[in-house]
C-alpha cells in the first residue's frame, strides 16, 4: 500500500530540484534522490538506529518499485546507503524512480513518526528551503 500523497510527491520533486542546484558544480554519478535519502540517513538513524533505516528505507524502495520498475536495480546496503546494480547504465534505469522513492520514504516516516516530526526533521536537514506550506495530506483527510 502506498504511503505517498501527491502533496508528497511534489514535494520530494521540489527537495530534488532545491538539492541538485546546489551539487550541480560537484555532479556526482549517482542520483540527486540517492543524496537526499543519505543526508536524512544520519537523522533517522538517530531516531531509530541504522538497521531501522534500512529497513525504512527498503520498504521504500520495494514500494517504489512498483510505480518505477527501474528502482528494482537498486539495493540498499547495511549502511543504508543506496547502489545500483551495473552503476553505470543503472544510473539511466532510476530516471524519475527517485522522486517515487523518496515520496514513498517520507510516506513511510510521516506514518511512524508523524507529520509533525517529520516536518521539523526536514527543517532541521534543509533549514533554508522553505517548508512553512507543505502539507503531506489533502485537506479533506486530516
Amino acid at each position: 500500500m502506498s504511503r505517498a500523497t501527491p502533496q508528497m510527491h511534489d514535494f520530494a520533486e521540489r527537495l530534488i530540484a532545491y538539492e541538485s542546484k546546489r551539487t550541480k558544480a560537484f555532479a556526482p554519478p549517482i542520483p540527486v534522490a540517492f543524496q537526499v535519502c543519505g543526508k536524512l540517513r544520519p537523522h533517522l538513524a538517530t531516531l531509530m538506529g541504522k538497521a531501522g533505516f534500512g529497513a525504512l528505507l527498503s520498504r521504500a524502495l520495494a514500494l517504489a518499485a512498483v510505480e518505477a520498475p527501474g528502482l528494482r536495480a537498486v539495493q540498499v546496503q547495511a549502511d543504508g546507503s543506496l547502489v545500483i546494480a551495473g552503476a553505470t547504465e543503472g544510473a539511466a534505469k532510476v530516471g524519475d524512480g527517485g522522486v517515487h522513492l523518496l515520496a514513498q520514504l517520507l510516506g513511510l516516516l510521516e506514518a511512524f513518526i508523524g507529520e509533525n516530526l517529520t516536518l521539523r526533521m526536514l527543517r532541521e536537514v534543509w533549514p533554508k528551503l522553505f517548508l512553512s506550506e507543505l502539507y503531506f495530506r489533502n485537506e479533506d483527510q486530516k
